[in-house]
């Protein structure tokens, strides 16, 4: 099963998605976590995007791209997975449905967590205290957001027209979004 998770930061996509991949035994690919990973090691990579991501900017399409489609082939993937924080734009979204299609591979659901900015900053906030994470300053969401209605909303339409977008409803918690996402995923599975 090969889904993907849409939405803003803050509408429990990683969470979700991490449930997904335990229940289902595929893997949860965040780019977010690898960058992060990628940053914690001091890799090339890590130096490559750290001020692009403290700055709440995103990374450039073909260092994400390449990213992924190195991840997608590994061999925890081959029976699926869940992709969290990528594609973010139509570039990308395009460059993702090549990708898949040069590999034989296609999306079975794309997940859309529908979330007002509101919750969605309110979580982001919470979770920076909670996690210390850098990269959720106020100003920083702000931006995030603003990138996100602008560049990464446009691609629910992308994939409404495949007929396989399922909208959720992210501002409920995250037992009743679990049930709905549950519900919607056994009719893919």
């Amino acid at each position: 099963m090969n889904l993907l998770v849409l939405g803003p930061q803050g509408a429990g996509k990683g969470t979700q998605a991490k449930r997904i991949s335990s229940e289902y035994g595929i893997p949860h690919v965040s780019t977010g976590d690898m960058f992060r990973a990628a940053i914690a090691a001091d890799t090339e990579l890590g130096r490559e995007v750290e001020p692009i991501l403290a700055a709440g900017e995103l990374v450039p399409d073909e260092l994400t791209v390449a990213l992924i489609g190195e991840r997608l082939a590994e061999a925890d993937a081959v029976d699926g997975f869940v992709l969290d924080g990528f594609p973010r734009n139509l570039a990308q979204a395009e460059a993702l449905d090549a990708m898949l299609g040069d590999i034989g591979r296609r999306l079975d659901a794309i997940l859309f967590f529908d979330l007002p900015d509101g919750v969605a900053t309110e979580r982001m906030l919470r979770r920076a205290a909670e996690e210390s994470r850098p990269d959720d300053t106020p100003e920083v969401i702000a931006r995030r957001l603003e990138i996100y209605h602008q560049e990464t909303e446009p691609i629910v339409e992308h994939y409404r027209v495949t007929g396989k977008l399922v909208p959720l409803h992210a501002g409920r918690s995250i037992a009743e979004v679990w049930a709905e996402l549950s519900e919607s995923l056994q009719g893919v599975a």
